[in-house]
């Protein structure tokens, strides 16, 4: 977006990419948007996003935004650039949409890590989610611009990808013979030669294909790596969740990976306080975590979405939601620590991230060292200092 604006003449305009995840997210979009008027009177305010796209007509109301672009449009030339008769809210439905804008990023600046959208929209209707109605349906990149733009950043000296998605693992199905998301990685690795490593974002458990699972078998620039979209680990509060998987998917899917490459190490989405969550429901929760081998968590306390059926569940008390949060979250500390502590003593490469922050292919944390983003050291892992290693040079 801001190169598009940029090119557009527009690169000094402040652009806001909302989220609509929870009300909260939005309310702080909105307060942020009123922040930025004030502190910057005379600057061009844009706004887009999911919360532009599916409360359009609040963000309207506003008279601190210059211009609303929907989620569909945001990555089109077209939609920026300032014509004296434009319109100053442009969204459409996005339910019509039937394309993935192929934009191609060359850098992103300050990273050594560049992201990939390979995917866009959902298909499916989890009860605590908006993100379909401000994304739309599922619809895919086709595979020779992914490789096309993966190729552009490794020779602008990019060492890791990870290719990203709204629903990842349906990569494919709405593409011409519907490849699938393990076939495009098997394309990217061979295509892309120079690629030192690929990551994937977010996984559905039960979406994981065949050559998916071959590739995490056999190609180590796969980095050994999953993040799964758990969400809960008691069946019933997944059915009302209406999530395709199950408690035994999840761990079957941790078991599988295990054998097939037995150094993976696995993160994890998981929802706390969820409606009509009891004691038992979440200590089925607790449990996953050390059953399915979880290590990095995201926890979500969970907050009603208007709009989403689950909103119309019965409620937990916010005190029960903020206290099981921070049970799982403590939950996920010991279990980092527990692995953090098995890797005293491996030599891994890092890639450094930050002039003195490096990662291993496990997405290990690693201080000790300096050295330039993007670049590469083989280290050997001394100690744990909290949520990181310490390591030298190898």
């Amino acid at each position: 977006m801001r190169d598009l604006a940029t090119k557009a003449g527009e690169g000094e305009a402040i652009i806001f990419n909302t989220c609509a995840v929870t009300s909260e997210a939005e309310r702080q979009a909105r307060q942020a948007i009123r922040k930025a008027r004030r502190d910057n009177p005379n600057a061009r305010i844009i706004v887009t996003g999911c919360a532009a796209q599916v409360s359009t007509a609040k963000f309207a109301e506003m008279p601190e935004i210059d211009r609303i672009i929907g989620n569909d449009l945001k990555l089109k030339p077209e939609a920026w650039g300032v014509t004296p008769d434009e319109a100053r809210v442009e969204v459409n439905d996005i339910m019509q949409v039937r394309e993935t804008a192929q934009h191609l990023i060359e850098g992103f600046d300050g990273r050594a890590r560049a992201f990939v959208q390979v995917q866009q929209g959902c298909d499916h209707r989890c009860t605590f989610c908006i993100i379909p109605y401000g994304r739309g349906n599922s619809r895919s990149v086709p595979a020779g611009a992914v490789v096309e733009q993966v190729r552009k950043l490794v020779e602008n000296g990019y060492a890791e990808v990870v290719l990203t998605g709204v629903d990842v693992t349906s990569y494919g199905h709405d593409l011409p013979g519907k490849p699938t998301l393990g076939m495009l990685v098997r394309r990217v690795l061979k295509l892309v030669p120079d690629l030192p490593r690929l990551r994937l974002s977010s996984l559905d458990p039960v979406e994981i294909d065949d050559d998916l699972w071959a590739a995490l078998a056999e190609e180590e620039r796969l980095m050994p790596h999953l993040h799964l979209s758990v969400q809960a680990g008691a069946d019933l509060i997944l059915k009302r969740m209406k999530r395709r998987h199950l408690r035994a998917d999840a761990i079957a899917v941790a078991e599988k990976a295990l054998r097939l490459r037995p150094d993976t190490v696995f993160g994890a989405d998981l929802i706390a306080g969820f409606p009509t969550e009891t004691d038992e429901h979440f200590n089925d929760s607790l449990r996953i975590v050390s059953e399915a081998n979880l290590t990095y968590l995201h926890v979500f306390p969970y907050s009603p979405r208007p709009g989403t059926p689950a909103a119309k569940m019965p409620q937990l008390p916010g005190s029960t939601i903020k206290a099981r949060a921070a049970a799982l979250r403590a939950a996920g500390q010991a279990a980092l620590t527990r692995y953090l502590d098995t890797q005293a003593g491996r030599v891994e490469e890092i890639l450094f991230e930050e002039e003195t922050l490096g990662r291993t292919p496990h997405f290990v944390p690693v201080t000790g060292l300096t050295g330039t983003p993007g670049t590469r050291q083989k280290v050997r892992l001394i100690d744990r200092i909290g949520e990181q290693m310490r390591g030298e040079v190898a």
